[in-house]
């Protein structure tokens, strides 16, 4: 584990919730861009917030100066709970936005991201926090379109969201992300011949997040 990374526990709706923490390396006067959640693939089929794309994405944010947060749901490795088709894990994630990321901290922005069922998650959460939070960044990877009811993208939220897919991916048909984002005319990002788990592109994977997290 990278010496920057902490393992701890926080109070879920279901109980406790496990997560890592990677910080940056920044100087002592340096504070992070921010905070970004991370959501791991689904809990029934070996999900995870040590996946390697969930990991790739806490190496993005941290790469480009963000304080990432992975957490393991309800039910998952030390995680307190079982499965809730998603209706508990979206009551995990704000959990876990409310105490890593509160709005009274003055700590900088708040970001979310999430892979394939994560990614389903993070798209309610942000549909949710609309109201209420302002939302710097949004990675969708993987977005599991096909297997639950992926929140829209509010239309002032699509210049700071990145949405990417591969084009082999025999889990999500492409297809199926394509008529979630037609109607609201959300750009998709196409790994031409990559699958679900982004084998062997996860570096460009990261590459990819980390431009899009550098950009205004």
């Amino acid at each position: 584990m990278n010496p920057r990374t902490t393992r701890s526990m926080l109070q879920g709706p279901a109980g406790t919730l496990e997560m890592l923490v990677d910080t940056p390396d920044a100087g002592p006067d340096q504070k992070p861009r921010g905070v970004a959640v991370i959501a791991h693939p689904h809990p029934l089929f070996g999900g995870t917030m040590d996946n390697k794309v969930v990991q790739t994405l806490a190496r993005a944010f941290v790469q480009t100066g963000w304080q990432a947060v992975r957490f393991n749901f309800r039910g998952v490795g030390a995680s307190q709970g079982q499965y809730d088709q998603g209706v508990g894990e979206l009551h995990d994630f704000l959990a876990v936005v409310a105490q890593c990321a509160p709005q009274a901290d003055g700590a900088g922005g708040l970001a979310l991201a999430g892979f394939s069922f994560g990614a389903f998650v993070a798209s309610q959460a942000a549909e949710q926090l609309a109201s209420e939070r302002f939302v710097a960044k949004l990675v969708l990877v993987g977005t599991a379109t096909s297997r639950f009811e992926v929140a829209p993208v509010a239309t002032d939220l699509h210049p700071r969201t990145l949405v990417i897919h591969g084009e082999e991916d025999d889990t999500v048909p492409l297809a199926d992300v394509l008529a979630w984002a037609r109607p609201q005319k959300l750009p998709v990002t196409v790994i031409p011949g990559v699958e679900h788990f982004f084998h062997g592109q996860l570096p460009l994977l990261r590459g990819l997040v980390a431009r899009h997290l550098d950009a205004p």
